[in-house]
């Protein structure tokens, strides 16, 4: 699992990862995990031991009850696993101290409770400065106009970004720019470079943020605005569930799940033009954009913005 691996006096598997000997990592946290044979009806079982957060509202991805590892990090987890036992083994993930540190976030607003989360959507932590991220941002979309491209995608993350390299698949990678929580500053950086047409793809949250005028969409800097979606929901006359979706969690996915499971993407398209209006009022109108929703398996769901409204093909 890439981790020092120990065995105690009971013959269990204890494995220790101590941040505080990284020197990319500030936090100090110490991760073990203990490993013991069998699981549960013949599957790897995770667990959530001291200081590792457990899931008690939807809207995460992760099924209430379940520790807080993300999709990408379990999957990675249960592959290591995998690879080294045969039989199913019962995994309890500790970090001494998580439930204090748990509290300077925002887990218990999201239902986090108990401790923090095993993050990542691509399970790999690189970890930079706000000020470099944000130079590189700019720099790339610089690279872009030197080389002569008048067309920009801006992805807030790894999951976006390979969804608008499946839709622009012919643009030279140069032009298809990971910017975070910085949808602001490439906006306006790329009406500075000049680019004809910019193309934001992003998922319910980020847009949620944008269209309520937030640029900046660091949690640290903004919540979702859930009475916004609620008011999206109304406008677009969808059902009474949907409505009480939008407030029922303090996140945009427990909203974007129940557009879907009733079949109503209407909101979703008005959230998706309210976002495109922000940003070209923020940009100064300078660029053709277009504003595409992704759902949370990388699909195309809505673009608003190309030739008229449509939904995705």
């Amino acid at each position: 699992m890439g981790f020092p691996v120990g065995w105690d006096s009971a013959g269990r598997a204890v494995v220790v990862k101590d941040a505080g000997d990284d020197p990319d990592c500030t936090n100090g946290a110490r991760l073990t995990a203990e490993v013991r044979v069998g699981g549960h009806d013949g599957e790897t079982v995770l667990r959530a031991g001291e200081g590792i957060g457990t899931i008690t509202k939807p809207g995460l991805g992760l099924a209430v009850g379940e520790p807080a590892i993300n999709p990408v990090p379990r999957r990675m987890i249960l592959a290591a696993l995998a690879e080294i036992r045969i039989e199913p083994v019962e995994v309890t993930f500790s970090v001494p101290d998580g439930e204090a540190m748990a509290a300077e976030t925002t887990n218990a607003r999201l239902g986090i409770l108990g401790g923090i989360s095993i993050l990542g959507t691509s399970g790999i932590v690189r970890p930079f400065s706000t000020s470099s991220y944000r130079a590189s941002v700019v720099q790339q979309i610089d690279v872009a106009a030197a080389q002569g491209e008048r067309t920009v995608v801006l992805a807030t993350g790894a999951r976006s970004e390979a969804a608008a390299a499946g839709l622009y698949p012919a643009l030279d990678p140069v032009c298809l720019v990971e910017v975070g929580d910085f949808t602001g500053i490439a906006l306006r950086r790329a009406a500075h470079a000049g680019m004809h047409k910019v193309v934001f793809v992003g998922m319910a949250g980020k847009l949620t943020k944008l269209a309520a005028g937030v640029m900046m969409t660091h949690f640290h800097h903004s919540e979702v605005d859930t009475s916004l979606l609620a008011s999206l929901a109304i406008e677009a006359g969808a059902p009474q569930a949907v409505v009480k979706a939008a407030t029922a969690t303090a996140t945009a996915r427990h909203f974007f799940d129940a557009c879907m499971a009733h079949d109503c993407l209407d909101p979703l398209a008005l959230l998706c033009e309210r976002a495109r209006a922000a940003c070209l009022a923020y940009a100064g109108s300078r660029f053709e954009l277009e504003v595409v929703l992704a759902g949370y398996d990388g699909s195309i769901l809505w673009r608003a913005g190309a030739p008229g409204i449509s939904p995705a093909g």
